[in-house]
């Protein structure tokens, strides 16, 4: 295709809508190029198909717990704390200790479908689709972790939580892939196994039901397994099957399935318990011995899951929701504590097991095994009212907030930072531990450059490869939450004061250097306005936040505004959720500068609009020219090409951006998602509408452009 011409015209009309249609500006400058996604050193789309002489891309496990808290890690609180209880993780201790520890990693939203939704699509909280409490609520169709490691070769399976499925809310438990518009296997993944809604998750037994449950919790749930055979529901072939058993068993199946079939094919194993959420139940008795791929956990129901005449794992036997640690009994704990401590030796003893599988099958070395968990940890338990006088379990039991304040959906650190490893043998310093903030959206970039293909264009994320590594100077993650709760901070005796019973309702958090070069923390609870001040912590020596450093200098006074401009440049509403700065006009741009620019990079082997990163270049062969409102150039060869320019709105007003285009584009306004057109030929027309203030304000418009004679139009009017 090399020498085809493609003509690409970008124009731009800049109207107020508040003014007569009359009033047109020329539209000039440049942005500084942002980094809105990995860095690249080297962009392969232009080397030949991975032979012998090039090397296999890592396999990567992405392993998640369901409402661990930061101080439930024994490395991050346990082996230290001083509280009256403690429970142990030695199996997390180790791989800490023979990896990384990232004590500064943010989940997008206090909440597990916001937080779920922000990892696979690689995008924070501010521009995503699912957002607050929106539970079953359909994952957009676009691209995921799953999607774009299946461009890199990937074979890509899930096991475990899901809760992105969309469809009927009656079929919720019911249903079948049919009724299911995101099913996993709709969203990048080969295989899937697991519990599909978000209610399902609330219960361990997929075929046992619970005799201590509350009413609501009181039946079975469907289990589905999906792969090239088929879609087959599961759940009685899985009696006395604990979740957090079957779902191990069944991710060592897949490492050693795959091991023996795939030729050396690399993998995205993502595996999602549903433990320790929920209800507290435990499984039927004590962790098998031995570990990998003779012991520990196996999965013994053959080929076919659905097969009820074999237990399906060997733990399926004894006594449903009846063993209790050893190290946990007999200690004057209450049940539910033992319970809770329990449920989360279960993972630690399981992630050692997949550890261990990893070993004895050679992929350690060529793995890179991520932990951590959705959100906060969680004050629930869901047995019936008459027992245990309502039986609701407290994280005050170990802390599980460890030194913060705050749970499952504050915006406090105890509710929002994760606990989260990482290990790769051989390939990371052991034993380091590393405070760099980071959120979930930067495990799109991470994944795609370990994978060797660019982050799409719409990933919100940086590479977290130099943290992972120490290797290499770390671009700074954007950390950013917005979420909606009604209900209350938890009036734990061990909260500071200011914090008990505060009211959540509209939150955000936010964190950017100050003058100083520290990264400060901006919280706001119970917003009413766009201009409702920041609380202003320095996280990392104020651990319980009681020192609001908001208005304490001129400092913290820029910081303040800083904060303010910058949490209305990087998002944009949702008219799902709704929030009251979402008609504000969005700041403009401190900078000044006023040329146009043009990169491009060879077409990728991916189907997406790809992010240029630092890849980029200028093209001589392309010429350029400005004439009145347009830009115009021709491409002599198919690529990915990347615009970027400053509008210089002239009075604050409601503006229409528009795109006209038969390619697959993305467009950003400032960090905001404003024209997300992921499949060529789609439409024509796209147009969004903003609320502007006077100023500069800095558009990237990235292209696929794939044929020649590709005419694709930018206007910004009525």
């Amino acid at each position: 295709m090399v020498g085809l011409e493609a003509h690409f015209i970008m124009k731009m009309r800049l109207t107020n809508c508040d003014f007569m249609n009359s009033h047109r500006y020329v539209i000039s400058g440049i942005v500084v190029i942002f980094c809105w996604s990995s860095v690249w050193a080297e962009l392969r789309a232009d080397q030949p198909p991975r032979g012998d002489s090039n090397p296999t891309p890592p396999n990567i496990v992405f392993v998640f717990a369901d409402d661990l808290g930061w101080g439930d890690l024994g490395v991050f609180y346990q082996n230290e704390s001083k509280h009256h209880q403690v429970h142990k993780t030695p199996h997390l201790d180790r791989l800490a200790i023979g990896g990384l520890q990232m004590r500064a990693h943010y989940c997008p939203a206090p909440v597990c479908a916001p937080s779920r939704s922000s990892l696979l699509t690689g995008v924070h909280q501010g521009n995503a689709v699912v957002r607050d409490n929106q539970f079953d609520k359909e994952l957009e169709d676009n691209h995921t972790l799953g999607t774009v490691l299946q461009s890199a070769g990937y074979r890509t399976c899930m096991i475990g939580k899901y809760g992105l499925q969309g469809g009927p809310k009656e079929k919720q438990q019911d249903g079948t892939p049919a009724d299911w518009p995101a099913y996993p296997t709709d969203r990048g993944f080969d295989e899937y196994f697991g519990y599909v809604s978000h209610f399902a998750g609330h219960l361990h037994y997929p075929n046992d039901p619970w005799e201590l449950a509350s009413g609501k919790h009181a039946g079975t749930a469907n289990l589905w397994h999906s792969d090239e055979s088929g879609h087959h529901e599961i759940s009685e072939s899985l009696s006395k099957c604990y979740t957090t058993d079957l779902f191990t068993a069944r991710a060592k199946h897949f490492l050693i399935e795959h091991t023996a079939k795939r030729n050396g094919q690399p993998f995205f194993l993502m595996l999602n318990y549903d433990t320790p959420h929920a209800a507290l139940q435990v499984p039927t008795q004590k962790y098998p011995d031995g570990g990998g791929i003779d012991g520990g956990l196996q999965w013994t129901g053959g080929d076919d899951p659905s097969n009820i005449m074999q237990p399906a794992i060997n733990t399926a036997s004894g006594t449903v929701d009846s063993f209790r640690h050893p190290d946990y009994i007999n200690q004057g704990w209450a049940d539910v504590d033992e319970r809770f401590a329990t449920m989360v030796r279960r993972i630690d003893s399981a992630v050692g097991d997949l550890n261990q599988t990893l070993e004895e099958l050679g992929l350690a070395e060529n793995t890179l095994v991520v932990f951590t968990s959705d959100n906060g940890p969680h004050h629930e338990s869901y047995f019936a009212g008459e027992i245990f006088g309502g039986g609701q379990y407290t994280p005050q039991a170990f802390q599980s907030y460890g030194p913060y304040d705050g749970t499952k959906r504050d915006c406090w650190e105890g509710g929002i930072r994760m606990p989260t490893l990482a290990w790769w043998k051989g390939k990371m310093e052991p034993g380091r531990i590393d405070s760099t903030p980071s959120q979930f959206h930067d495990w799109m970039a991470t994944f795609c450059e370990l994978a060797g293909v660019p982050a799409p264009a719409r990933c919100d994320g940086v590479s977290l490869i130099p943290t992972l590594t120490g290797v290499g100077e770390q671009i700074p993650s954007t950390i950013y939450i917005e979420y909606f709760n009604k209900q209350k901070t938890m009036k734990y005796a061990d909260f500071l004061p200011a914090h008990q019973g505060r009211a959540r309702n509209q939150m955000q958090v936010v964190r950017l250097p100050g003058d100083d070069g520290v990264w400060y923390k901006g919280l706001r609870t119970d917003i009413k306005s766009a201009n409702d001040d920041f609380e202003i912590y320095d996280i990392e020596n104020d651990l319980e936040e009681a020192n609001n450093l908001a208005g304490t200098s001129l400092a913290m006074q820029r910081l303040q505004e800083k904060m303010k401009s910058h949490v209305l440049q990087i998002r944009h509403a949702n008219v799902s959720a709704l929030r009251p700065y979402d008609l504000d006009y969005v700041p403009p741009s401190s900078k000044k500068e006023t040329r146009v620019t043009l990169r491009r990079t060879p077409l990728p082997k991916v189907d997406y609009v790809a992010a240029i990163g630092a890849a980029g270049f200028a093209d001589e062969k392309i010429t350029m020219s400005e004439q009145g409102n347009t830009v115009q150039f021709t491409a002599q060869k198919p690529g990915i090409y990347e615009v970027n320019c400053v509008l210089n709105v002239p009075t604050d007003g409601e503006y229409s951006l528009t795109l006209e285009t038969h390619s697959a584009a993305f467009v950003r306004l400032h960090g905001a998602h404003t024209i997300d057109v992921p499949v060529a030929g789609a439409s024509d027309v796209h147009a969004v509408r903003r609320n502007l203030a006077a100023g500069n304000h800095p558009v990237t418009a990235t292209i696929r452009i794939e044929k020649p004679a590709t005419s694709t139009r930018l206007s910004l009017g009525r």
